[in-house]
């Protein structure tokens, strides 16, 4: 999978690209991900990408001059399943979306800017808008990085232990029942003893009750 993010600011997200899941998958060669710094695509003498909204309104516009330069050069190179813009107003992300984003082979990911952005480039450049949520970020960066970390995080291999992506919250409507570790007792606190029971189908059904009752709880639009 080979994942080209534009950004006017690309070292917010390099950390979180160069860690932890990413890091590894990178290292696998599961994934490229490929930052790009859209002032390497203006024409401007000062590198600028942005722009005075026509109307007089406040606040600066990212150019489409640039974005239709840089996108066009990497379509030269390949074809995209997806060409992505990051907007509050987008579509609301979640994990059926990430899953079927991994299944994808070549992802660009517009970071948003400023204002907003030349809506010239949303309708005739963009093939998806994505939101990771109803507020708003300074720029893109944050939610592309978002983005990234949940779509290869289960592309099949990046996690040796398959079944723990699978068994993640959201994966099947439902939250994530509570999980415990050594010691079995701390402090009067103990852990539920189904789970030090052995029996695996009981425990199972545990579990599956667990995450139906805390779905309920904190997330009851989930099971609608």
């Amino acid at each position: 999978m080979r994942i080209d993010i534009i950004s006017v600011l690309p070292e917010l997200i390099e950390s979180p690209l160069n860690h932890s899941i990413i890091k590894r998958a990178k290292d696998k060669g599961f994934v490229e991900i490929h930052l790009h710094n859209l002032r390497d695509y203006t024409l401007d003498k000062h590198k600028r990408v942005d722009d005075y909204p026509f109307g007089g309104s406040a606040g600066m516009v990212m150019q489409i001059e640039p974005i239709d330069r840089l996108i066009s050069e990497l379509k030269k190179e390949r074809n995209y399943d997806e060409i992505i813009f990051t907007s509050p107003d987008g579509e609301r992300f979640d994990q059926k979306m990430a899953n079927s984003l991994s299944m994808t082979q070549n992802l660009i990911i517009l970071c948003g800017h400023y204002k907003g952005i030349d809506f010239r480039v949303r309708e005739h450049l963009i093939t998806k808008e994505i939101s990771i949520g109803d507020y708003v970020l300074t720029g893109g960066e944050l939610a592309a990085a978002i983005i990234c970390d949940s779509v290869v995080r289960v592309i099949p291999g990046v996690i040796s232990d398959e079944q723990s992506a699978l068994s993640d919250s959201f994966q099947d409507n439902l939250l994530a029942p509570p999980v415990y570790t050594r010691p079995a007792e701390y402090k009067g606190w103990k852990v539920p003893e189904v789970l030090l029971s052995g029996h695996q189908r009981k425990i199972e059904e545990w579990q599956l009750q667990q995450s139906i009752d805390r779905t309920q709880k904190l997330r009851p639009d989930l099971l609608k």
